[in-house]
């Protein structure tokens, strides 16, 4: 290439030692043995083409919400009517950005029907029955399956790492036999880390609970205070879409030193800094020496209205503060109520929402489709077509049994007679029986 150009330029060849002087000239560069290599194992090393995962499950207690401050009546007790039920997500990721469709574990024995009518999920999500809503062994091998099938199409290399923590089920002989048998090495994270090295539990998991519970939360705002696996497939399905996004969790894989490669990003917030606390700065003052009160009912304000206008009946020459001080008490009394039906009306029209998405849900039959196992909401869509087509097979069958081709409707006639036109009990016939037997 250097006497191409030096040609070029009319120039003389270069010197047998012109490419060791090049590189000294230049220490950017350097010189290496060059080793033969098979494609394949160049494909493996090149972080361009190799496929790496992240999966972990996350529990939901369908009816609590997140850990938030609140105001409230200091006088208020009581324990809140919620569903507890236990509910497994379990989720897969690329470093790519992209998501592996869900795989959600519900308690139960039978799939129903009403789950799978909602036609705003994904089609290649699966839901999975269990005696308690949590994982099994049985339930991780149908997953890694469930992972693989959805994952080969997408592999560009020949191996896909997958990260994973240490859960029993994620290391049963079946698990790492299908794994070993589809190409699919797993990396399992040291004990207790997974805060720090597991992409999903640094970048994606905390949004995704974070948006479950504003929807929960928007539900009790609605007075929906039991939440059923109807609505909380409903609720999930639009945190997911909020918080499962490329961004995040690109920037899990990113915070956790896996993509790109950079282990000092999680070294560097291993070293604990303590922080002592200031402290806390007395505030000093006098109270007022009159409170007004605002008033919270009718009564208060009438009794208010009175007391202005005696206050104004013996103003002469006094200060009107306590005059200003109350009508500002009855003001606020007023605004108050005005802000609370604004709120009620609000409330009141979300109820009737809510309501009316109840019913629709209540009213649907509760139709067993399948007992045990897992199936994806394409999967359940061809069974119902199934029963469906079966169900008006049997009803074609049982209207053409009852009566055969060319046979006519069968004509009713008289018990005695036998004619047609009358009954048994308006017979003429036995009328006159009877009249002879009373002259006999």
């Amino acid at each position: 290439m250097a006497n191409c150009l030096r040609t070029d330029r009319n120039a003389s060849r270069v010197g047998p030692r012109w490419a060791e002087n090049f590189v000294k000239r230049h220490p950017e560069l350097t010189m290496a043995f060059r080793r033969q290599i098979d494609y394949q194992r160049a494909k493996c090393e090149d972080p361009n083409v190799v496929d790496i995962y992240n999966f972990d499950e996350t529990g939901f207690l369908m009816g609590m919400l997140l850990s938030a401050k609140v105001v409230t009546s200091s006088e208020r007790r009581g324990k809140p009517r919620r569903n507890r039920e236990w509910v497994t997500v379990i989720q897969g990721v690329c470093a790519t950005g992209w998501a592996v469709p869900s795989y959600v574990v519900v308690k139960g024995k039978y799939h129903l029907l009403p789950w799978y009518q909602n036609g705003q999920f994904p089609k290649d999500w699966r839901i999975h029955t269990s005696e308690n809503g949590w994982t099994t062994n049985d339930i991780g091998l149908d997953w890694i399956k469930h992972f693989n099938q959805h994952t080969t199409a997408r592999t560009k290399g020949v191996y896909r790492l997958l990260v994973l923590d240490g859960h029993e089920s994620h290391h049963s002989s079946n698990f790492e036999d299908y794994c070993q048998e589809n190409n699919i090495i797993t990396l399992c994270m040291p004990l207790h880390s997974s805060h720090f090295l597991q992409p999903l539990d640094v970048g994606c998991f905390s949004p995704l609970k974070a948006s479950y519970s504003k929807q929960i939360e928007k539900m009790m705002r609605m007075q929906i205070m039991h939440i059923t696996k109807d609505d909380f497939l409903a609720a999930f399905l639009e945190a997911f879409n909020a918080s499962m996004t490329t961004k995040n969790i690109q920037a899990g894989f990113k915070a956790t030193g896996l993509v790109l490669y950079d282990p000092e990003s999680v070294i560097s917030r291993l070293d604990p800094k303590f922080i002592t606390p200031s402290p806390p700065i007395s505030c000093s003052g006098t109270p007022n020496s009159w409170v007004t009160k605002t008033p919270q009912t009718l009564y208060d304000i009438n009794q208010q209205s009175i007391t202005i206008k005696n206050k104004i009946a013996k103003h002469q020459s006094s200060s009107p503060t306590h005059m200003y001080n109350i009508i500002d008490a009855q003001a606020r009394g007023m605004s108050k109520m005005a802000h609370e039906l604004v709120l009620l009306q609000a409330e009141l029209k979300d109820v009737r929402a809510a309501n009316e998405v109840l019913s629709k849900r209540r009213r649907a039959k509760k139709t067993r489709l399948r007992q045990g196992g897992s199936l994806s909401f394409q999967e359940a869509e061809d069974l119902v077509a199934e029963k469906e087509v079966d169900e008006q097979i049997k009803e074609e069958t049982r209207c053409g049994s009852g009566r055969t081709k060319g046979t006519e409707q069968r004509v009713r006639r008289c018990g005695i007679c036998g004619n047609t036109g009358h009954n048994m009990r308006t017979c003429q016939i036995e009328v006159v029986i009877s009249e002879e037997d009373d002259s006999e």
